[in-house]
């Protein structure tokens, strides 16, 4: 009884304390063999290491401000010991023709860099490093989505080296969110609920390296192909979440807005005569009832009258009620004013003369002297001298 209670109380938990000693230790000699060893004095943050999912190396470096007005060689190698052979980069990555970086494959986890300049007889620029902290994932491959009710499952394929060593980072928004959200949890699958059923979401999801237990630099993978999800349906975008329903809706809403339209056309084409006249009310034309006047005479009125002493003109106005025009003559012949008043005289009266006094009277008739012509103008008979105008 009291060995198992010695072994459950001391011996369990001091070796804990060991493990994890040995892992800190272990943490450390890593880090301190990933510092670089530097000669010439440049700057290390003008320079980036990255290892592309721990197959291809690319190292890149700011040759203008580095390196102004040389163009530099680059020279690596992933032996260790004394004895280290150098290899001259075959593929530089140029800016401005000058050389800014090289692309070559990754060989061994630890990595020794030199910049020389372009004949490679002094060197500017040396490092050794531990290509395992500086590796950028690959993007995650063969993503799945997995629904149940409000509930989703994301999950990809995992790495086969160092799967501890990365995350899955998910990002969501629906179309009405202008930010992502975003959650992470250990590779290689994640869990979110609370979505609603009647929203479009658009999801992404990308791979990212554990800092500082695997990596110096916090790299992540790129974003995996986005795809747009509604209630476990998978759609091309989140345009396309219309349901049928909705579309029906506007089909109707658009055939009876048309159909309104020519209801409120039909109508305006039916009273538009009657509102045309009576915004722009008809305006006689003169030169229908006086054709002739100005035709064959010149506007020349007394040689018009002479001429068409038979005829009786009459102005008609369109969509206008007809007026009636009582026209009165009277004749009388003053035996005892002849010798006064010369020729036979006419006496036009106007309508409305027989409601006025006897005072208004010479206001209203008008004596002609009498002549053998008589001319019809706008429905009055009128009886000329030769020499004379008459003002109506």
């Amino acid at each position: 009884m009291i060995t198992h209670f010695f072994t459950v109380f001391c011996v369990i938990p001091t070796m804990r304390l060991i493990f994890q000693a040995y892992l800190m230790i272990f943490m450390l000699g890593n880090l301190m063999a990933s510092q670089s060893r530097s000669s010439g004095g440049k700057n290390v943050t003008n320079i980036t290491i990255i290892n592309l999912n721990n197959e291809k190396m690319q190292i890149t470096w700011a040759a203008r401000q580095l390196f102004p007005n040389e163009n530099v060689s680059f020279f690596y190698t992933f032996d260790e010991g004394k004895n280290k052979v150098l290899k001259p980069c075959t593929t530089y990555l140029l800016d401005q023709d000058y050389n800014s970086g090289c692309l070559f494959k990754t060989e061994g986890p630890t990595l020794a860099i030199s910049i020389r300049n372009s004949n490679g007889s002094e060197e500017l620029f040396s490092k050794n490093l531990k290509a395992d902290f500086y590796i950028k994932p690959s993007p995650p491959e063969n993503v799945t989505f997995f629904w149940e009710e409000d509930t989703v499952t994301v999950s990809c394929n995992k790495p086969k080296r160092n799967a501890w060593c990365l995350t899955l980072e998910l990002q969501y928004k629906s179309k009405f969110d202008k930010e992502w959200q975003s959650r992470t949890s250990k590779c290689c699958s994640i869990g979110e609920q609370g979505f609603d059923p009647r929203k479009c979401y658009s999801f992404r999801v990308r791979l990212r390296r554990r800092v500082p237990s695997c990596n110096e630099v916090e790299y992540s993978s790129d974003w995996a192909a986005e795809t747009f999800w509604m209630s476990g349906t998978l759609l091309d975008s989140c345009d396309d979440d219309i349901t049928p329903q909705s579309k029906t809706v506007i089909v109707l809403s658009c055939l009876l807005a048309v159909f309104l339209m020519m209801v409120i056309l039909l109508i305006l084409l039916c009273k538009w005569q009657r509102v045309q006249v009576s915004i722009l009310p008809a305006i006689p034309d003169p030169k229908y009832p006086f054709a002739d006047l100005f035709n064959y005479h010149n506007g020349n009125l007394q040689e018009w009258l002479d001429k068409n002493d038979h005829v009786v003109l009459q102005a008609k106005l369109e969509y206008e009620e007809p007026e009636s025009i009582t026209e009165a003559e009277s004749q009388q012949e003053d035996g005892k004013n002849s010798d006064k008043q010369g020729p036979l005289e006419k006496i036009f009266t106007f309508p409305g003369a027989a409601e006025n006094n006897d005072s208004k009277a010479p206001e209203i008739a008008c004596l002609i002297p009498s002549s053998n012509t008589t001319a019809p103008f706008a429905g009055f008979h009128i009886l000329m001298n030769d020499d004379m105008y008459v003002t109506l």
